[in-house]
């Protein structure tokens, strides 16, 4: 179980998350949706230490911290126990597919190289990499550089995977490969992930619960088929209609 409770966070005088609730059990898949600026990717940030939230707490399981009084121990402790998977790859450019995906388990967990090798092989072969080991970042495209990204993520066993946008770098072509491997990740691997994405099949088809985020907060939430169907709230409304102009759903 993830819990974010009351999360606050403010650049200068730019207040973006003003409160933010979000609890994700294991299994499940959130997906975060609103509008460029409405705090979804800080929010991720946040939840991972990559900003640090001025008030707000969070709950790994077990592990519980406060946001403004954690220490360096207490982001080791978060950072150990979620994987982020950015928008942009974030792949070390001189190192292989598989050294890549063993980075985080040889220098972070300090595990021996000859498990990091095995454990690393597995994951590249649960995205449909088995074959690319030895290519390097320039060697691949976009969706298979994608997948390295979610391979290294799932090799560390996090509780939680954090997804920033997936496919948002990614040619047309290859954005449906990529959301179909995060599809079967999610769902064989049983971790709880928190998907910010703009791809509305995705999240009707794999969601369980879909939040929508407006101006810092979650302006609602609920089943895909609730979101999608019969939302609520008329900022909802109108960024669904704006969003998906041609479809039939009764916004």
């Amino acid at each position: 179980m993830i819990e974010l409770k009351n999360v606050h966070k403010s650049f200068g005088k730019n207040k973006v998350l003003k409160g933010v609730t979000v609890r994700v059990e294991n299994g499940e898949v959130i997906v975060i949706l609103g509008a460029s600026g409405s705090g979804k990717t800080t929010l991720l940030r946040c939840l991972n230490f990559l900003e640090r939230a001025d008030e707000g707490e969070l709950t790994i399981h077990d592990f519980h911290v406060n946001f403004h009084q954690a220490t360096r121990k207490d982001i080791l402790a978060v950072r150990r126990r979620t994987a982020f998977v950015f928008q942009n790859y974030n792949l070390f450019l001189n190192q292989t597919a598989l050294k890549n995906v063993m980075e985080g388990l040889v220098t972070a967990r300090k595990m021996p190289k000859v498990e990091a090798e095995k454990i690393a092989g597995a994951a590249l072969g649960k995205v449909g990499l088995s074959g690319k080991y030895d290519a390097y970042p320039h060697q691949l495209s976009g969706g298979q550089q994608q997948r390295v990204a979610i391979a290294r993520a799932i090799a560390l066993k996090p509780d939680a995977i954090l997804f920033d946008e997936p496919t948002s770098a990614l040619d047309p072509e290859l954005v449906g490969e990529t959301l179909n491997v995060i599809k079967r990740v999610v769902c064989d691997e049983n971790i709880a992930s928190i998907v910010v994405t703009h791809e509305m099949s995705f999240a009707s088809e794999v969601a369980s619960q879909v939040f929508f985020m407006d101006d810092g907060v979650i302006a609602e939430q609920g089943t895909p088929r609730e979101i999608f169907t019969r939302p609520k709230e008329e900022r909802t409304k109108q960024f669904l209609r704006r969003i998906l102009p041609d479809t039939d759903y009764q916004i």
